[in-house]
């Protein structure tokens, strides 16, 4: 797939968010955050903001997925770049050189592999996100992470959304009323 296709399938899928969202006064009304514009982008490149997740603001700053995942529009990404930090005893190759934190899952830092450009979390197993000795690969980009794993079915797996709570789950409510999951 091609970076246009991508990005136009990411324009689609977050249009058809934002009309069912419209269509849908009960659900929680921030699910999902605006867009940026050019001057914004333009200024936090040269203030060290990825390329790539200000491509991903342009068309969606931020998605509020419920309680347990949350993908950060750019200034709540600029507030958690601490995640980055090298943490003293923490096996992780954290250093805001090589990554940018994106998001949380289930209390986790997400980020964004400045480098590979994937986006990097850290597997279920760990209590502690910083004692995790390696990072999985959630996905090969941002817009791959948002289509393939928040913009889908999938979202409940990653969401750990059982099937007690599947029903009160406003953003699966969000994606079905999209036509986006099942």
């Amino acid at each position: 797939m091609t970076s246009a296709s991508s990005g136009s399938r990411l324009r689609v899928t977050v249009e058809a968010l934002r009309s069912a969202q419209a269509e849908s006064p009960d659900l929680y009304r921030y699910l999902l955050g605006g867009a940026i514009d050019d001057e914004t982008a333009a200024a936090a490149e040269a203030d060290g903001v990825p390329r790539e997740f200000l491509e991903f603001c342009r068309v969606l700053d931020g998605a509020d997925c419920g309680p347990s995942v949350q993908l950060f529009g750019l200034e709540e990404a600029e507030e958690h770049q601490y995640y980055c930090e090298p943490v003293d005893g923490s096996p992780l190759p954290l250093s805001p050189e090589k990554l940018f934190c994106i998001g949380m899952i289930h209390g986790t830092p997400v980020f964004l592999d400045r480098m590979g450009g994937g986006v990097l979390g850290i597997p279920v197993e760990h209590r502690e996100w910083f004692e995790a000795e390696h990072f999985e690969q959630l996905a090969q980009g941002l817009e791959a992470f948002f289509l393939e794993r928040l913009a889908t079915s999938e979202y409940a797996r990653l969401a750990l959304v059982d099937d007690e709570m599947v029903e009160h789950d406003d953003w699966l409510k969000l994606l079905r009323r999209a036509g986006l999951a099942d």
